[in-house]
């Protein structure tokens, strides 16, 4: 795979223009950070019901995004916790429950509307709908507690600013490397560019750039070290698994959200896979 110029300039501006504003909704404050948070919620769900649409199934969207989207409004009322950011009067424990027993009524219910709307394959439909919580929401709402966990408890935004830095830097560095000298093909059946060089210079670049922000923030070098190294292995996972439902369907993107980039799932299927592992590792080494 040889570099294209062109298609790296392109690449380069758009992640760019993402970049500035992920970095400007995470410094700014905690709610722009939620708000960015709810975003990728609804755009990664609702391209994966895209995707199942075009598989043939017909997920509950709607029931499907409230729940997501449900989710990750729960995960941030728990989030704001952490802080002086609270609205007075509001009682986060009141909310966390409300939201907790709004969620589980919806469950029940979407297997109720499945039977009122009666479509061709239930089971496949209602399997797609919590399949969208489970696969775009629910780690997106664990992806709040990580800066928590690597602050001890404690929110500081350049702390998420480097986790972000250190996924994509992973992106960045298996893409320029599998383009330079990619040779040997990790999986050709799902996905026939990625390299086994590209994954090794993934890897030692998101691990190193993991281990200069954790020297930068005054962090520890290999408790930052391990984040990183999770995140490179299995956001690579998290490519394949988006590529494999592409090809289930015979998509090149879930979307068109960026120039040179796609759509929601395309720039965020290692987030999405990785932030589960990643939120594990800090639980069990904390």
């Amino acid at each position: 795979m040889s570099l294209n110029k062109r298609s790296l300039l392109t690449r380069t501006l758009s992640g760019a223009v993402l970049m500035a504003v992920f970095f400007g909704a995470i410094y700014c404050s905690r709610w722009s950070f939620g708000a960015l948070m709810l975003a990728m919620v609804i755009g990664c769900q609702y391209e994966f019901y895209r995707m199942c649409r075009a598989a043939g199934s017909q997920p509950q969207q709607f029931a499907g995004m409230v729940m997501g989207a449900s989710l990750a409004v729960l995960a941030f009322v728990v989030f704001m916790q952490f802080g002086s950011e609270v609205p007075v009067g509001v009682s986060v424990g009141k909310m966390v429950y409300a939201l907790g027993l709004y969620m589980l009524l919806l469950v029940p219910t979407i297997f109720i509307c499945e039977m009122v709307r009666n479509q061709p394959n239930p089971i496949a439909n209602v399997a797609t709908t919590f399949a969208g919580v489970m696969y775009a929401a629910l780690p997106l709402a664990l992806l709040f507690f990580v800066p928590l966990l690597l602050g001890r408890g404690v929110w500081n935004p350049w702390i998420m600013l480097g986790y972000i830095v250190v996924v994509w830097s992973n992106d960045v560095f298996a893409y320029l490397v599998g383009c330079s000298i990619g040779r040997h093909r990790m999986c050709e059946r799902i996905s026939p560019l990625k390299s086994w060089e590209g994954f090794v210079g993934g890897v030692v670049g998101a691990v190193a750039v993991g281990v200069g922000v954790a020297w930068l923030l005054g962090a520890d070098l290999w408790l930052w070290g391990g984040v990183s190294l999770i995140v490179a292995v299995t956001g690579v996972a998290g490519d394949f698994v988006e590529s494999m439902f592409k090809r289930s369907v015979d998509m090149k993107d879930s979307g068109a959200m960026l120039p040179g980039h796609g759509g929601w799932l395309d720039r965020f299927d290692a987030l999405l896979i990785s932030s589960p592992f990643v939120f594990a590792y800090l639980l069990i080494m904390l």
